[in-house]
């Protein structure tokens, strides 16, 4: 359908700058967009590939100057094309709902009102499944979990014994909750297994990506922070104690009994020693090698894990070395040293 340009503004509350008579058909990120279709920008650095795009609009934020194509300014650019994108292009929903024949639900499991369990999905004995939750196919839910209210569980996510999930817990497909911690001790020349005797809790508003594991405390529960989001292929060892916003993206490590504060970000691969506290904001750059506590609001960069400034001094001295090693060889040349 097409749809005109101040009509786009108005589902987004946003301010038209240009012709808000034009009509719009689709809408496409700016790499892929076509004659007819609206497209956003949220940085000046996409300013000359905006003005090349056949697109007939775009929404943009404060700072994108006018370049004489029709715009949409609002404070959130991906926000709003998200948005209208829905709109224009509406995907329809097969919803889960009931209780599907293949499920195998112990007698005596407890489940809420409107609660959804898809095909080859099992339930655990004592269980308790809050209201509004969605079990995909061929989720495990093993004994003695507890799941409050509008809990998501994709396919074949799996939660070992006495699992406690938040509110609006979102875990994506093939992610295991509450496996065995990795504890051993070396007895008589053999790694002998410490059982694992606690469990995993996982607060409100919690997120967690495909392929994602998180372990069973030793004693005691491992514990993840209301409002994180966890990427996909991500580690949280035994123990663990997650605070409150934190975001961990993809392939990120964390070894046993490691701690950390709100707003903590970590970005891909970081990896992080055991017995580690991470403070308050503080960011890891990729591929972080954290071996000592890290303070809060330090930014950090590297493996050993410095701060970004320290770091950067030593990539931009690492990137001199060819020099540096040819003014050494000269310097010895010129005093009659000779390499050994």
């Amino acid at each position: 359908m097409a749809v005109t340009v101040r009509e786009l503004a108005e589902w987004v509350e946003g301010e038209v700058i240009g012709d808000g008579r034009q009509p719009v058909v689709a809408a496409r990120p700016l790499s892929e967009a076509e004659p007819g279709d609206i497209t956003f920008v949220e940085d000046e650095k996409y300013l000359a590939q905006l003005h090349a795009s056949p697109a007939v609009a775009a929404i943009v934020g404060p700072q994108i100057p006018v370049n004489g194509k029709t715009l949409i300014r609002v404070n959130d650019p991906l926000i709003a094309f998200i948005t209208i994108l829905q709109r224009l292009h509406p995907r329809p929903e097969v919803a889960l709902t009931g209780i599907h024949a293949t499920a195998q639900i112990h007698p005596t499991a407890k489940l809420g009102r409107d609660v959804a369990v898809g095909p080859f999905a099992v339930i655990g004995q004592e269980c308790v499944i809050g209201d509004g939750c969605r079990l995909h196919a061929g989720v495990s839910v093993a004994h003695f979990c507890r799941l409050a209210r509008d809990v998501v569980l994709h396919a074949h996510v799996v939660l070992y014994d006495g699992c406690v999930l938040g509110e609006r817990v979102i875990v994506h497909a093939n992610s295991v909750l509450g496996a065995d911690g990795f504890g051993y001790r070396l007895q008589n020349g053999r790694h002998v297994k410490v059982p694992q005797l606690g469990h995993i809790e996982i607060a409100d508003d919690v997120e967690i990506g495909a392929c994602t594991t998180i372990d069973r405390a030793t004693f005691g529960a491992t514990r993840i922070g209301t409002g994180t989001k966890i990427d996909n292929l991500v580690m949280v060892g035994h123990n663990c104690q997650i605070g409150r916003h934190n975001l961990f993206v993809s392939q990120v490590g964390i070894a046993g009994s490691c701690t950390t504060g709100d707003y903590v970000v970590m970005a891909g691969q970081v990896g992080v020693a055991d017995h580690i506290h991470v403070g308050d904001r503080a960011q890891l750059g990729a591929k972080c090698g954290v071996h000592k506590d890290v303070p809060p609001d330090q930014r950090m960069l590297g493996s050993p894990a410095t701060p970004d400034k320290e770091q950067m001094r030593i990539m931009m001295t690492l990137e001199k070395l060819p020099e540096i090693r040819k003014d050494i060889r000269r310097i010895k040349q010129h005093l009659g040293m000779t390499d050994e």
